[in-house]
């Protein structure tokens, strides 16, 4: 976290200075060599985007419109664990497994929004 902090200050340090020592660096190899120089380059630049992204975003999906059917109807097991809400006589139960792949759930329950998470 403390690297993540510092992550904008050290990319406009460090990111002009790499690219200028690799464009050096290309004019003075030959060959399969200039594949360093280049490599060098877009690991750096490649290293600034990412300090700047949240790569849990990537991970973890949330479920933005769930689907749903009454309990009649579901398929899960009798012994299927849920997460189960009750608001303004409205009810809802999410399956734990699909919470865990996804974390969070956005849905409106008894007309009030929530995000469901596990």
């Amino acid at each position: 976290m403390a690297l993540k902090q510092w992550a904008p200050t050290l990319t406009l340090i460090t990111c002009p200075i790499s690219v200028a020592a690799g464009c050096r660096l290309w004019r003075k190899v030959v060959g399969w060599r200039k594949l360093f120089p280049v490599l060098a380059i877009v690991l750096v630049v490649a290293s600034a985007t990412m300090s700047r992204l949240n790569h849990f975003e990537w991970m973890f999906h949330p479920v933005r419109h769930p689907g749903f059917e009454a309990a009649s109807q579901t398929k899960l097991d009798s012994g299927e664990m849920v997460l189960a809400l009750s608001f303004n006589h409205d009810a809802r139960a999410y399956p734990v497994r699909e919470i865990a792949y996804h974390h969070i759930v956005n849905d409106v329950v008894g007309g009030v929004p929530v995000a469901v998470t596990y």
